[in-house]
C-alpha cells in the first residue's frame, strides 16, 4: 500500500526508489496533480479583488457518472413510452376471432321418368353426356391465374388450388365417397366452420344448414358401391375479389359415378348404373385462409340423380340403382300453418337426356 506521500498511481518509473530518498514525499507525477481536489490560483488571479487563493475542481467522475445515471433513466423513460405507445397506436389491428357465414345447402333430388338403365360402367359412359368428361382429379381445370387490386398473382393461384383440393377430397375421394371418411375434407375447412360441419356429420338434417352432403358427397356403403372408380369430370372455376381482404372462387362441377348395389341377388344385381351430381360451391378466402391453405365455404346447389323425391339425402345421397323406378308418391308437402324449422321439399325430374341411351 502507497505511503501518505505516494502518487495515487504510485512511485512514477525513472525515479530512484527506496526509503532513502529525501525528495521522496514532495515529488508528485501528473496523475497525483490530476487527483487534487484543490487548486492554487495565479498570482495575477489573486490580485483581484477578494480573490481566494484556491479554488475547487469539480468532482468530474462524479459528474460523469451522474450524467450517465440520469442518461440510462431517460433512456428507460424513453423506451416505456414508445412501448405504451405502439400498445395504443399499433400500426396492424390485433387478429380477431372470425364468426363465420354459416354455409347455406340447397339440396334437390331428380327423379327419373322411367326405370333406371343398367349396363357396364364403359357401355354407361359411353352412351352417356359424361362421355367426354375427364377422368378424376383432371377434369377440375384451373383457369389463368391473374392478379387483381388487392391480391397477387400468386394468392389468386393459391386460392383457385385450394378451392380444388377441396373438390377433389369432397368428390373423387373413395375413402369419403363410400368409406364414410370426412377428415381429408375437415382439414381444408376454416376453423370457424368446424362446428357447423361437426353437426352436419353427426346429426345431418335438411333445414338447410346441417346435410352432410352439402359438404360432401357420400353414399351408404351398406347399401351402394363404386362400379367403377374413375369418377368422370367437367366443369369451371372462376375467381373475383370480395373486397381489399377476401377473394371468392365459384366451382360449378358435373360429377358422374357408376354405382351398384351391394346386396346380392336379382337379374341386374351386378350391372352398374350411373348417377350424377352437380355441384355448384361458393368460397370465400381471407389472406389468413391463402397462408393456411383452407376454405370458407358459403354456399353449396346440388343438383342429383337418379332418386326419389321423397328420398332423405341429408345424410347420404340415395340412388336409385339399375332396373330401380321413383315412387309415384311424389314430395311431402308442406304446411306453411307448421310451428318450427321452416323447410320446403324441392325436387326436378331427371330429364331422359341425361341417363345413358340404350
Amino acid at each position: 500500500m502507497a505511503g501518505r506521500g505516494d502518487p495515487p498511481e504510485g512511485t512514477p518509473e525513472g525515479l530512484p526508489g527506496g526509503g532513502e530518498d529525501e525528495y521522496r514525499s514532495v515529488v508528485f507525477d501528473e496523475s497525483f496533480v490530476r487527483a487534487a481536489r484543490l487548486q492554487e490560483f495565479s498570482a495575477q488571479e489573486r490580485m483581484g479583488e477578494h480573490a481566494q487563493a484556491v479554488r475547487s475542481l469539480p468532482a468530474w467522475g462524479r459528474r460523469r457518472g451522474s450524467r450517465q445515471v440520469l442518461l440510462l433513466i431517460l433512456l428507460v423513460a424513453m423506451a416505456f413510452g414508445t412501448a405504451i405507445y405502439l400498445g395504443v397506436r399499433h400500426p396492424y389491428q390485433v387478429p380477431q376471432f372470425k364468426q363465420a357465414e354459416p354455409l347455406r345447402i340447397t339440396m334437390i333430388p331428380l327423379a327419373p321418368q322411367g326405370p333406371v338403365p343398367g349396363g357396364t360402367p364403359a357401355d354407361l359412359y359411353a352412351h352417356s353426356p359424361a362421355a367426354q368428361f375427364r377422368i378424376g382429379a383432371a377434369g377440375i381445370t384451373l383457369p389463368g391465374a391473374r392478379r387483381t387490386k388487392n391480391f397477387s398473382e400468386d394468392q389468386v393461384l393459391t386460392a383457385l388450388t385450394t378451392a380444388k383440393d377441396y373438390l377433389v377430397e369432397s368428390s373423387l375421394d373413395p375413402d369419403v365417397l363410400t368409406g364414410g371418411a370426412v377428415r381429408p375434407v375437415r382439414l381444408l375447412l376454416d376453423p370457424a366452420q368446424l362446428e357447423q360441419f361437426d353437426r352436419s356429420i353427426s346429426s345431418p338434417a335438411g333445414d338447410g344448414r346441417h346435410a352432410a352432403t352439402g359438404w360432401l358427397v357420400r353414399y351408404d356403403p351398406a347399401k351402394v358401391a363404386l362400379a367403377d372408380p374413375h369418377v368422370r369430370v367437367q366443369g369451371t372455376l372462376t375467381v373475383a375479389e370480395a373486397g381489399p381482404d377476401a377473394l371468392e372462387v365459384t366451382s360449378d362441377h358435373t360429377f358422374a359415378y357408376a354405382l351398384r348395389p351391394v346386396a346380392a341377388g336379382g337379374p341386374q344385381a351386378n350391372e352398374a348404373s350411373l348417377f350424377t351430381v352437380r355441384r355448384e360451391l361458393h368460397f370465400r378466402f381471407d389472406r389468413e385462409d391463402l397462408r393456411q391453405h383452407r376454405v370458407e365455404l358459403l354456399g353449396s346447389y346440388v343438383q342429383a340423380g337418379p332418386q326419389a323425391c321423397s328420398a332423405d339425402a341429408s345424410g347420404t345421397l340415395r340412388p336409385l340403382l339399375a332396373g330401380q323406378r321413383a315412387s309415384a308418391d311424389g314430395p311431402a308437402g308442406t304446411d306453411p300453418y307448421a310451428t318450427g324449422q321452416a323447410t320446403a321439399a324441392l325436387c326436378g325430374a331427371l330429364s331422359p337426356g341425361a341417363q345413358p341411351l340404350p
